[in-house]
């Protein structure tokens, strides 16, 4: 079975309430409902975790290598400011893509930088919740694929 990671980041457990003409009415519940759901479908198994500090979601991806074969990370703000969320995933042996609920690039200029895409294998964003099940249907293919030196 495949075992993927969902990561949320900062400020993400206040969807539903915050902007949402931005972010939607959905929540993060609604979210995570949806993902176990298409996982049970697909026969994946999946850990969710929500952090609003850096250094936590940081901490999770260091531990992520042997438990998981691929991260699901909507790194929120992050996507713009954080190195090292970016130097975890690129340590790790494992493929991670990130999402997002809006499109950073028709928003403001300085969301237009993700400092995690160029580790991530892609970016799915701006079509609302729907872009975590995109990005879980990605995860899961591509941690189906053989890559030398990590656990199959």
């Amino acid at each position: 079975m495949v075992r993927i990671l969902v990561i949320h980041g900062p400020n993400l457990n206040l969807l539903g309430k915050r902007e949402p003409e931005i972010y939607g009415k959905v929540t993060i519940e609604g979210i995570n409902k949806k993902l176990k759901e298409a996982a049970k479908k697909k026969k994946a198994c999946l850990e969710i975790f929500q952090s609003n500090h850096e250094g936590e979601i940081v901490d999770k991806i260091g531990k992520a290598k042997d438990k998981y074969d691929a991260i699901l990370i909507n790194p929120a703000a992050y996507t713009h400011t954080s190195v090292a969320i970016r130097d975890a995933i690129s340590a790790m042996d494992i493929p991670a893509v990130e999402v997002h609920l809006s499109n950073i690039y028709a928003r403001e200029d300085f969301r237009h930088n993700s400092l995690i895409a160029s580790v991530a294998k892609g970016q799915i964003s701006g079509f609302g919740a729907d872009s975590y099940l995109y990005g879980l249907d990605a995860a899961i293919n591509l941690a189906k694929k053989p890559v030398s030196g990590r656990r199959k």
